[in-house]
């Protein structure tokens, strides 16, 4: 089954210009009334690192969950904001970037990878216990920008130390947008029916030219669960100085439209958010 996950936290993370709390609660209420499997809404962060995400405890009870079928996903860096975060009934899902860059690793959550899997080691079972579910995004999944080793066979071999844990939901994320047609499929070829068992997904940057090459790669081996934003905002601001924009909404439902999946959408209230994400992402 197809699943969408909307991603306005990763578009205003980097945003430039502050967005005010009733801006994202307004935002989001929107993004709740278009049928996507998953809204990543906020993150459990230091506000030092992150301070666009500063007043997620502050939206969280003012998101209307009554009219929605769409889950919350929270990222979170570390246990500390994991035991945060679970607190709240209203999140199904916590996400934490697990880098196979030991650089990117230490840049994002000033830990190292081995550090970092003992911090997933204590979450999944933090999300267990709270009945909550942990979804893992590989960080640099596809490549680095800092000269730090990087191949398939060590993305493979972190995501089957993943599914030792249990991990249900791992998600490839294509950080810096480096990865190619090439790279990608043969990811998804070996992880798709290697573990049947994991929603494997794929969170891509992507730039105007070069998106449908990377959603067709995963898609053909069979990816299902796939990462976006609205206009294709967004990015990493822990990884370069400059963003590279997420994989566009639009795009995305023009695609998978035209491989004749039906999506549960509402595209009246599709059309509404476009219109807000106008107000809330301007200069």
């Amino acid at each position: 089954m197809l699943k969408l996950i909307e991603c306005p936290r990763d578009a205003m993370q980097g945003w430039h210009r502050m967005i005010s709390t009733d801006e994202k609660v307004k935002y989001l209420n929107a993004l709740l009334q278009v049928g996507f499997d998953t809204i990543d809404f906020g993150s459990f962060v230091s506000p030092k690192a992150i301070p666009q995400m500063a007043d997620t405890k502050e939206v969280l009870p003012q998101l209307d969950l009554s009219r929605t079928k769409s889950k919350l996903l929270a990222i979170v860096a570390n246990l500390r904001g994991a035991e945060e975060a679970v607190v709240y009934d209203e999140i199904s899902y916590l996400g934490f970037p697990f880098s196979v860059s030991e650089t990117f690793q230490l840049r994002n959550t000033n830990k190292t990878i081995a550090e970092s899997l003992e911090q997933v080691h204590s979450m999944q079972e933090l999300c267990i216990k709270n009945r909550r579910e942990l979804v893992i995004y590989i960080s640099m999944g596809f490549g680095n920008p800092y000269g730090d080793p990087y191949s398939p066979e060590i993305v493979l071999e972190w995501i089957a130390e993943m599914v030792k844990m249990d991990i249900g939901i791992i998600s490839l994320a294509d950080t810096v947008g480096v990865a190619d047609p090439a790279t990608i499929t043969g990811l998804f070829k070996h992880l798709v029916p290697a573990y049947p068992q994991v929603e494997i997904g794929a969170h891509f940057h992507a730039a105007p030219h070069n998106w449908e090459e990377k959603l067709k790669a995963a898609y053909d081996q069979g990816c299902r669960r796939f990462d976006s934003s609205i206009k294709g905002i967004g990015g990493c601001p822990m990884a370069k100085d400059e963003l590279v924009g997420n994989l566009a909404t639009e795009n995305l439902i023009a695609f998978c439209q035209e491989h004749g999946e039906s999506l549960p959408l509402d595209m009246q209230a599709l059309g509404k958010a476009q219109l807000l994400a106008d107000a809330v992402f301007k200069d």
